[in-house]
């Protein structure tokens, strides 16, 4: 099988054979379907990140008393991280729905739960809904303070004074956490069931590059929406593509085995690894298993890296450069683009190893240790003497974190049978979510103690990828397939 037969040209051409414009053709060429299905993955992943960008962008408007709700920066705060909270537990329990009810099910519910509560943020600010949710505030404040010890509370007492609206976005914000974390065990579920092992670090790091495309299209579309129509059409905007993706999602998706388009070359492609049973696994099966510790790893010591650069990289453009949002846009387009680039890079460059003729263990690692000694040089973005020199480090940083990423949401693939990867997925991205929300903190008190220098935290983000690839390496130092039984060790071979 040549290459040119199982790496498609374009996203493009998968989505025309998912609809039945293309077909295989003649020449050893298998077809294009499975590469609809990741273009489908790759939409769902773009909304996902368009729908968490709303309330960011429309941040100045809300907190308008007049035209807004009135939003103030601690208002602000607790609402973002009650959707990380929510989110944490999302990963983990949308990882076992999923195998649970199956991809096609499990996707469907939570980017149904994630469009309600994204069009929910504009009728729980209604002055109907604010005043009913305000009044039920001011309820539980007069209950809480008759327990000893709460009376003086002081967020007893800033409960009684909430308003409404703000209390409605928490409300909305929580339940759009939930939503959103099943995004990935879903999407991550699908090409296990699309793609052989070969190939899916490659479509991961496609349909995960939607988490770069998201951030830059949202601006220019919620941008429109504000200021032709005001801040709460802009949830409706995002909500109506989500209802699009979710009836062609459930029309189009259906297993290899069930699809009626496939061929029957492209079905015995998919399913050349190994045949693998199809009973439930339990967290109590999945847990004792050195794979699920190297993917938790590698989960928790490099998420909040990542989440450092889509929150805190404002803030230092700011402070380094002295720039305005308003002269942010380019230097952020640059840094996203780029990160495009980076992932669906991340996602060829083993397929390519493998190609010829190495190993998936080493093909794997070593693209993962390329990807970690590419981001050491933004050890220096805190010294950067110019704009672009920061501009560029960064740009490499997120590349390679992106191309990191990619292959590190392969490794449940690569390691467990089909029925646990939501799972571990799920387990996995939620401690790195968990991480996330402590490293946040680390962030805060180091830029307080060193009065705003970056430094520091630079040096941290630069150098936590060789840590982390060095312990995955520990833990999985082969990459064997983990091997489910009723009763498992402490800790199995892997």
């Amino acid at each position: 099988m040549t290459t040119s037969s199982t790496i498609p040209s374009t996203v493009d051409d998968g989505l025309e054979s998912v609809t039945g414009s293309a077909h295989s053709r003649p020449g050893g060429k298998i077809g294009n379907v499975r590469w609809g299905i990741c273009g489908l993955l790759f939409f769902a992943t773009t909304l996902n990140y368009m729908d968490r960008q709303v309330l960011a962008l429309i941040k100045p408007t809300l907190q308008d008393p007049v035209h807004g709700i009135g939003l103030t920066e601690v208002q602000f705060a607790a609402i973002v991280s009650t959707f990380s909270a929510a989110y944490a537990l999302g990963l983990l329990l949308f990882g076992r729905f999923v195998d649970k009810v199956g991809t096609r099910i499990g996707y469907a519910v939570a980017i149904a739960v994630w469009t309600t509560a994204s069009l929910s943020h504009a009728f729980l600010s209604e002055p109907a809904s604010a005043h009913a949710l305000h009044t039920v505030a001011v309820f539980l404040a007069s209950l809480l303070r008759h327990i000893p010890g709460l009376a003086s509370a002081h967020w007893v007492g800033s409960l009684g004074v909430l308003s409404g609206a703000v209390l409605g976005f928490g409300i909305a914000r929580f339940f759009l956490g939930l939503g959103e974390a099943g995004n990935m065990p879903a999407a991550i579920k699908a090409v296990a069931e699309w793609f052989p092992n070969k190939e899916r670090s490659m479509a991961t790091g496609i349909f995960n590059s939607g988490t770069n495309i998201g951030p830059t299209i949202a601006p220019f579309v919620v941008g429109f929406l504000l200021y032709r129509f005001g801040w709460r059409y802009t949830f409706f905007g995002t909500a109506v593509f989500a209802m699009l993706w979710l009836v062609l999602w459930l029309k189009l998706y259906r297993t290899p085995a069930q699809h009626s388009r496939i061929s029957a070359a492209e079905r015995d492609y998919i399913n050349s690894d190994p045949v693998q049973s199809n009973a439930k696994i339990s967290w109590a099966q999945i847990l004792p298993h050195r794979q699920t510790w190297a993917f938790i790893a590698g989960k928790v010591i490099t998420d909040p890296i990542w989440w450092f650069y889509l929150y805190w990289l404002p803030g230092f453009l700011n402070a380094r450069f002295g720039l305005t949002i308003t002269r942010m846009g380019l230097p952020l387009l640059v840094i996203y683009n780029v990160c495009t680039i980076g992932s669906i890079f991340g996602g060829w460059l083993p397929t390519r190893f493998m190609a010829m003729g190495w190993s998936l263990n080493r093909a794997r690692k070593t693209s993962m240790l390329i990807y970690a000694l590419a981001i050491v040089p933004s050890v220096l973005v805190g010294r950067a003497h110019t704009l672009w020199q920061a501009v560029g480090l960064i740009s490499l940083a997120t590349a390679a974190h992106q191309a990191w990423s990619a292959n590190l949401f392969t490794l449940p693939s690569d390691m467990f049978p089909k029925r646990a990867v939501a799972s571990v997925v799920g387990i996995g991205a939620c401690c790195g979510s968990i991480s996330m929300m402590f490293f946040g903190l680390v962030i805060g008190l180091l830029l307080q103690v060193t009065h705003g220098n970056y430094v520091p935290v630079f040096l941290l983000a630069g150098s936590a990828y060789l840590i982390a690839i060095g312990v995955i390496h520990l833990l999985a130092p082969r990459l064997t397939v983990a091997q489910i039984a009723e009763t498992q060790p402490i800790f199995s071979k892997a």
